[in-house]
């Protein structure tokens, strides 16, 4: 029970700076476009888990396990290390690796694009970026690959707490299948997703109306309320023009179709003002009797 205890604080001593750091500066996770990025999320988390492993079973062989010996033999706490540990860390590193050298190339043959993230109030991120998409919808491999690997980390952190004597969990061999399966789905999804235009704002200014975000092109168009509009295309910025239709309402759904993808729908709703705010009104002075 001790030894578990010293363990657990342990992993919290391990963990605690780490996600401090994240979470005023999460740009150590994330990827080209200032998102978390999903596989180097997981790849760090593997590595604050494994090495935890390690200082906790060398803490304990060097007090409780009587020393050196306590890592002889065939069946040694670190006897698994090889044959589950490694590989369970492999999968995600491989996966983060292969996703950057996929991302990469994309980008810079204009087949994929990857806008800017809203700016949030705190310049934190939000974790639900870890399984969504560029759009900020829940995509299925992302997800999948992060809950599979969650479970799978649940799964080693309280096997070794139940007993730190016997070092490393002596987990089945096929249990790597849980994070290389779901990394591999991981990555076929980054090679295979084609680049759908995606918005990030929508500003109008007079009687035009300016669009903002990635995958667009001189052939884009833009639909407000499910009505095309002719378009011209900046090259400098990026951004779509379009004519604001009179008839429109206050709050509308714009889309953008390029390269025969069609963006996800996005809404605006015009920001309301706060009510001016009436000023005293000085009393006239009496003259003077």
């Amino acid at each position: 029970m001790l030894s578990a205890l010293f363990a657990l604080a342990l992993l919290m001593a391990l963990a605690a700076p780490i996600g401090l750091r994240l979470r005023h500066r999460p740009d150590f996770v994330t990827g080209r476009d200032g998102r978390l990025s999903t596989s180097t999320t997981l790849a760090l988390a593997w590595t604050v888990i494994l090495v935890w492993l390690l200082l906790a079973i060398l803490a304990y062989g060097l007090t409780a396990g009587g020393g050196v010996d306590y890592f002889a033999g065939d069946d040694g706490p670190l006897s698994s290390l090889t044959t589950v540990y490694l590989p369970l860390l492999g999968g995600p590193y491989v996966a983060m690796i292969a996703a950057k050298t996929v991302v990469g190339i994309r980008l810079e043959n204009g087949t994929m694009s990857k806008p800017a993230p809203k700016p949030t109030a705190t310049g934190r991120r939000p974790l639900r970026e870890l399984i969504a998409n560029d759009s900020g919808r829940t995509d299925l491999m992302d997800l999948q690959y992060v809950a599979l690997s969650s479970v799978t980390m649940l799964y080693v952190v309280l096997f070794f707490l139940s007993d730190v004597s016997g070092g490393l969990p002596h987990l089945p061999a096929e249990i790597w299948a849980l994070t290389g399966a779901p990394a591999g789905a991981y990555l076929v999804n980054k090679m295979a997703t084609r680049g759908n235009p995606v918005i990030t704002a929508v500003t109008p200014a007079g009687a035009a109306l300016v669009v903002e975000g990635g995958g667009f092109g001189p052939q884009a168009r833009v639909e407000v309320e499910g009505a095309e509009l002719p378009t011209e295309f900046d090259p400098a910025t990026g951004a779509l023009t379009a004519p604001l239709p009179a008839a429109a309402p206050p709050a509308f759904t714009v889309m953008v179709t390029s390269r025969g993808l069609r963006s996800d729908p996005y809404r605006y709703a015009p920001t309301p003002t706060a009510p001016a705010t009436p000023s005293a009104t000085v009393p006239p002075q009496q003259p003077a009797g």
